[in-house]
This record gives structure tokens, C-alpha cells and sequence, in this order.
């Protein structure tokens, strides 16, 4: 497990090892970026998803990769080449997409940071494993056959790692967790619309030092 402290100086090849959960964040306004970043990275969870759902995420993702040096800020709900070329310019260090193309996943091969291709059938895993690529996200995980999907696919295509997102909460993460071919989760329970409306940066830390310590078996690890 990396820590937070250390985040920036991990290479840059994989996102999956930095974290057991990756929040999810949508971002109304850019200047909530910089301290939900820091309070997330200080609860232990440094890879930090900026979802491109808003006006304010290019802004967002601008801004902590600017200022939170120990946050490793990465774009998701990348469907565009564009997207693609925009969020690495503005400081990306990782992509995640709901789903790939051809042509999406040219642009995310080319762009020089690690990226995670959405998949949700068996058919979408091969194809991405013919084309080299290991590291994938399993979406939208709990409607797309959860664990038990995810389980199936561990003994027939055992070199394709997941992070799986969608439905994923405190409570099931650590099944999720505990399968051979998942090393990391993505969800949004560590940011309640609550807290985020009234910047309460330090509850977001404390669920967020709550997410970084699930283990696969259910309880919290000390860290």
C-alpha cells in the first residue's frame, strides 16, 4: 500500500496499487478542488477520480494537480479523444472511461498516462487482453453481475485486473476486495452531498481514512 505522503513519487505506470478505493468525485465548484483534495489524501486516499460531469472539472483537475503535490489527480468519464488530450493537458495523471471505442482507446494508449477502459461483458475483456491491456474498470459493477461476475472471471482470464465501480459502498467494498482480480474500488461514500455542501473537509477525512483502511475481510486494517 502507498501512502499518501509518498503518492507523488510512485511511477507512473498503474493506478491500481495506490489505494484500496478510488473517490469518485463530481465538482460543482473548482474552488472546492483543492481542500476536498487535501482532505482525502490526509484520510490516505491519494488517487483522487475528478469525473468530467461538470463545467468545473478541467478547472478542478487544474487545480490540484497544481497545489495538492501528494494527490494523484485523474480524469474519469473520459468518452472523447478530446477529453482525452484536454485532462492530461490540465494536469491528469490517470484516465478512467465508462466504456471504449477504437478510437478512445487509441487516444488513451497515446497519451502517455495509465488509463483504465470500462468493460462490463466477458467479450470487452478478451478484446482488451488481445490488445495487451491488463488493468480495466468493471462497470457499472453491482448492475453488471458484482462479485459473482467478477469471481467467474478469475480462473478463465486470471491476468485481467479490475477496479470496479458503481454501487460499490462501505459495505460491499470489502467483498469486492477480497477477490483475486480486484485490486482496487471506486465509489462516492466517503463524499456525502452533506458534508460537501457544507465544506466539512474534516468528516470527508475521516471517511476517508475509514475507506483507506477496509480490508478484504470485512474490518478496518491498521495502517
Amino acid at each position: 500500500m502507498t501512502s499518501a505522503a509518498s503518492a507523488s513519487a510512485v511511477p507512473e505506470r498503474s493506478v491500481l496499487g495506490l489505494a484500496p478505493v478510488v473517490p469518485v468525485v463530481v465538482l460543482e465548484d473548482a474552488a472546492d478542488a483543492v481542500p476536498l483534495a487535501r482532505a482525502l489524501v490526509a484520510g490516505g486516499l491519494p488517487a483522487i477520480e475528478v469525473t468530467l460531469r461538470t463545467p468545473a472539472a478541467l478547472d478542478s483537475i487544474r487545480a490540484i494537480a497544481a497545489e495538492v503535490p501528494d494527490a494523484v489527480v485523474g480524469a474519469g468519464t473520459v468518452i472523447t479523444p478530446a477529453q482525452v488530450t484536454g485532462t492530461v493537458a490540465a494536469g491528469a495523471r490517470f484516465l478512467v472511461s465508462p466504456g471504449w471505442s477504437p478510437r478512445l482507446l487509441g487516444a488513451m494508449q497515446d497519451s502517455g498516462v495509465p488509463f483504465l477502459p470500462g468493460v462490463s461483458t466477458t467479450s470487452e475483456v478478451v478484446t482488451l487482453l488481445e490488445e495487451g491491456i491488463t488493468e480495466m474498470k468493471f462497470f457499472p459493477a453491482e448492475a453488471a453481475g458484482g462479485t459473482p461476475y467478477l469471481k467467474s472471471l478469475a480462473s478463465p482470464l486470471p491476468q485481467a485486473r479490475f477496479c470496479p465501480t458503481g454501487g460499490i459502498k462501505a459495505a460491499n467494498a470489502p467483498e469486492y476486495l477480497a477477490l483475486p482480480n480486484v485490486a482496487c474500488v471506486g465509489g462516492t461514500w466517503m463524499l456525502p452531498a452533506d458534508a460537501l455542501a457544507a465544506k466539512d473537509w474534516n468528516q470527508v477525512e475521516r471517511l476517508a481514512r475509514e475507506a483507506a483502511n477496509i480490508s478484504p475481510s470485512g474490518g478496518t486494517s491498521q495502517r
